[in-house]
């Protein structure tokens, strides 16, 4: 009798035993992707302009005269200089406009209550017709 228990912990104390090598080979191998793949992540630099004072709280004071003005409001349509234009045509709008001046910066004043798509959609115009840059106005409140 004292033989089965002698036999019986020797084998639970072996079944206790967990191999943890494949488990630490996995992370490794997550690790190294990912040491690997972060510098090849493109990521949006975002730089905030000073706000703007009590006083002056007009958001058209911060228009450019000759800038390009994207409206996106609150039901999601997109306007370019108080003009109602479709995503597509925004596009080619934006093209023309970079090939005749392309030192010139669009604005994007996005209502908070319309979709993120809306916005993604404007910023991949923007870098498809070539802009590297684009000033989102918030609106404070």
């Amino acid at each position: 009798m004292r033989r089965n228990r002698l036999s019986t912990l020797s084998e639970t104390h072996e079944e206790l035993q967990i191999n943890l090598t494949p488990l630490i080979d996995v992370v490794f191998v997550v690790l190294i992707a990912f040491v690997v793949i972060a510098p090849m992540l493109e990521l949006d630099h975002i730089q905030l302009a000073p706000g703007i004072s009590k006083e002056n709280r007009d958001l058209s004071s911060l228009q450019e005269p000759s800038a390009l003005s994207i409206h996106v409001r609150e039901d999601n349509t997109i306007w370019l200089n108080q003009k109602l234009v479709s995503s597509q045509e925004l596009l080619l709008i934006l093209k023309q406009a970079h090939l005749h001046t392309p030192t010139r910066i669009p604005q994007l004043f996005h209502d908070k209550k319309a979709h993120f798509g809306t916005y993604q959609t404007v910023k991949n115009a923007v870098e498809l017709a070539g802009f590297e840059q684009m000033d989102v106005i918030l609106q404070p409140g």
